[in-house]
């Protein structure tokens, strides 16, 4: 695929050595034994192929797209059934989605303040900074996965210093304190944001309306253990998908429910199709549009866990704001045609009503002109 922005080999190469650099976070990585798997693509996570992780006395892999690999990154944990992982604590902040099995984790600092909690298959929580915490599978028969999604790229590559970065000791006592509700409350509701630190069901947790992203849906974002990784669960109604938008690097987009598929192109190329399934994870690479279609029989939902996404002098993101008024997000009057030959074709292999029409035409009424 040619790149819009390509330059001539000679100035190119001129740049080769900083494009190719063994970075410290890359060689920690292959330190632990563990691949990266380079892609923006895989199809179902609770399959893709682990290999054995003795720091951690599990499986694992990474899953960290170039475009991605300075910023924030993604990883797959397998604990076999009856086992833990060692204690461990780390100065970057990270993010866990339960994909398969029940268990416990315990979370404690220097001082000695010490809570355990509980989780299922569906659980979402965050690792408060430089915390020890320790994960056990609380089934002797079933294996437990996650996915988790961390800054440590960037953490890891300022420092190159591992014995720092995972054996330093400091509380950090705005973070975590030992409060006995720290990951049971339920948290403060703000706008769009939910300030929580564990989310018993990403599947069930109820949304607020989003109808600024396109075709009525629900949107709901976190801010976990007062950390800096902005994650949002978004969901659109039977018969609908949301509009085209991108924004930068580092969006790990993980299916949790419905049925359907994703585009992504960079500007000025067609798009390529991503099928769906429960567990599918996409990761749009820096500034590639993209856009999530909904044909199956029930509400296609899903989780982002992100990086810094740009915004305006409001603070509202530019995916969210019509190219015709500077943001990065296609009004469906703007779109390619190809977009709504595709959905109305998946559509009639499903046996699904389109829920469009009404939304095409409620657009025009509030469409900014284009400049």
């Amino acid at each position: 695929m040619a790149e819009k922005n390509a330059v001539p080999d000679e100035l190119a190469n001129k740049f080769a050595t900083e494009k190719d650099k063994d970075t410290p976070y890359v060689r920690w990585v292959t330190a632990q034994g563990l691949d990266i798997i380079a892609a923006h693509y895989i199809p179902n996570l609770r399959h893709v192929e682990l290999k054995p992780w003795a720091r951690r006395d599990a499986k694992g892999v990474y899953i960290n797209h170039e475009a991605s690999r300075t910023s924030n990154d993604c990883y797959v944990l397998e604990i076999a059934p009856g086992k833990k992982v060692p204690p461990h604590r780390q100065l970057f902040e990270e993010m866990v989605l339960v994909l398969e099995g029940r268990g416990s984790t315990s979370v404690w600092n220097d001082a000695g303040q010490r809570l355990t909690f509980e989780w299922k298959a569906g659980a979402m929580f965050a690792v408060p900074l430089n915390c020890w915490h320790q994960h056990f599978n609380g089934s002797g028969t079933e294996r437990v996965r996650y996915v988790a999604v961390t800054n440590g790229p960037s953490v890891i590559n300022l420092y190159d210093d591992t014995d720092f970065i995972f054996n330093h000791t400091y509380d950090f006592a705005g973070r975590f304190s030992g409060e006995p509700d720290y990951f049971s409350r339920k948290g403060e509701q703000n706008g769009f944001l939910l300030e929580t630190n564990f989310v018993n069901d990403v599947v069930s947790l109820p949304l607020l309306q989003a109808k600024e992203r396109g075709a009525g849906g629900g949107h709901i974002r976190f801010n976990m253990a007062k950390g800096s990784i902005p994650s949002h669960i978004s969901e659109f109604p039977v018969g609908t998908y949301k509009k085209g938008h991108c924004h930068g690097p580092g969006a790990h987009v993980i299916l949790l429910a419905g049925e359907g598929y994703s585009l992504m192109w960079p500007e000025g190329e067609e798009p390529k199709r991503y099928d769906w399934e429960l567990g599918t994870l996409i990761v749009p690479p820096n500034r590639w549009f993209h856009q999530h279609f909904n044909t199956g029989p029930t509400p296609g939902r899903y989780l982002a866990f992100k990086h810094f996404s740009p915004r305006n002098a409001q603070g509202v993101p530019l995916s969210w704001v019509s190219r015709r008024k500077g943001g990065n997000q296609i009004d469906y009057a703007d779109e390619s045609q190809i977009v709504r030959s595709m959905f109305v074709q998946d559509l009639a292999k499903h046996g699904v009503k389109s829920g469009m029409e009404k939304v095409y035409a409620e657009e025009l009424l509030t469409l900014p002109p284009k400049t």
